[in-house]
């Protein structure tokens, strides 16, 4: 089965291209080695043997003027398949692309790993369009699901447990899975994740990317785990350009896109964290195993009730719990006067994880706190929906 059909002369780029696929992606590659572009998407398929490709890849070698001509025609007359220009990039190039239908830009020097991610969310963008070309069976929901990871006071492990949550969620909804910093000042979220970002909030709430979702998405950092990041600015005085309103509209775009978009949210409750909760359709409500730290989360259960800003769906979380901490999970649940779903406890392989910028749900760790965030993963996970109804979860405990 191919589902990729590349355009190129350069044989360099057409080895990474199946150096990418071989490694993990099923399906196969053809190539036209003719990089002069025909007008129309039935005068290019007609090059394609067998079925319908599901990804493009235009370049490198053709002109760019009549890619994105061809472009044009193709998002009208064939929408389920992803087009992917592959070109030196710069913004204004990137904003036309997309506008034409151009789902993505590749650089002409990128390594395999990078055309498989590529790839990869390419495929599901068009398995998304496809489906959507279908009647719907029945009404479903306004979007995705909007998760807010939520703590009153700092130093409880949250951007651990948002990052791990959203790695894990990338496991159950691979390439449409966000993760969005909205810690605007001091938010870690680019270094448990190791990124780089190109972009950041501030980029993402202002300009193009404000009207535009498909603007937005590129906007974004990719990581390896198959899921998206959208990281905090460099700066902290950046954060103040950043206001609740922004904050409600970002996280409606991102919810239309993906299947699970989560929060890294600030400690306290400041107008970008209450504006998250207000969007959230769910919450994860983080305390340690100490005593300012239940109280605090008390109290903010509290506020957050009065102001009718607590999600119809929560679970609190017990981090980096001790047997010996004077403390047990039921006394907490005694002074929250709710139960604790998730008891993550202390290990040091989360803390080298995130030295490493490597959240422990990446690798496959067998840690007993890895364990933990696996049953928080479960909590929003679809598949394990009817056992969660029927409460055969076991409770949690240390």
């Amino acid at each position: 089965m191919s589902r990729f059909f590349l355009v190129t002369d350069d044989t360099g780029f057409d080895q990474r291209v199946r150096q990418a696929i071989s490694g993990g992606l099923p399906g196969s590659v053809q190539t036209l080695r003719e990089v002069r572009l025909p007008a129309t998407p039935a005068e290019l398929l007609h090059h394609v043997a067998g079925e319908m490709p599901e990804v493009i890849l235009l370049g490198p070698g053709v002109r760019v003027d009549e890619a994105l001509q061809l472009a044009a025609v193709f998002d009208v007359q064939h929408p389920e398949i992803s087009l992917v220009l592959v070109c030196a990039v710069d913004p204004d190039l990137a904003l036309s692309a997309l506008r034409a239908g151009i789902r993505d830009v590749l650089e002409p020097a990128a390594d395999p790993d990078t055309i498989r991610v590529l790839l990869e969310r390419a495929c599901h963008a068009s398995a998304s369009r496809r489906r959507n070309l279908l009647p719907p069976a029945a009404p479903e929901g306004p979007g995705g699901r909007i998760l807010a990871v939520t703590s009153p006071k700092g130093g409880v492990g949250k951007t651990t447990v948002a990052a791990n949550l959203a790695v894990g969620l990338g496991r159950v909804a691979p390439m449409s899975t966000v993760l969005v910093d909205l810690d605007v000042q001091f938010g870690d979220v680019a270094t448990a994740l190791r990124l780089d970002p190109e972009h950041t909030l501030v980029d993402a709430v202002t300009g193009a990317a404000a009207q535009d979702p498909m603007v937005l998405k590129a906007f974004l950092s990719v990581h390896p785990a198959s899921i998206y990041a959208l990281c905090a600015p460099s700066s902290p005085a950046e954060g103040d350009r950043i206001s609740g309103e922004n904050i409600v509209h970002l996280l409606k775009q991102l919810a239309s896109e993906f299947q699970y978009v989560v929060m890294d949210t600030a400690p306290g409750l400041g107008e970008q964290t209450l504006a998250a909760l207000e969007a959230a359709t769910d919450a994860v409500f983080l305390c340690g195993m100490d005593v300012p730290s239940v109280r605090g989360l008390r109290k903010e259960l509290e506020v957050l009730g009065q102001l009718q800003l607590v999600p119809e769906t929560r679970r609190i979380v017990v981090n980096t719990a001790d047997r010996h901490s004077g403390l047990s999970v039921q006394d907490i649940e005694a002074v929250l006067g709710a139960p604790v779903d998730v008891v993550i406890p202390r290990s040091r392989a989360v803390a080298y994880s995130m030295n490493k910028g490597e959240p422990l749900l990446q690798d496959g760790s067998r840690d007993p706190a890895a364990k933990a965030l696996r049953r928080l993963v479960e909590r929003f996970d679809p598949a394990r929906a009817d056992q969660q109804r029927r409460g055969l979860h076991r409770r949690a405990g240390l």
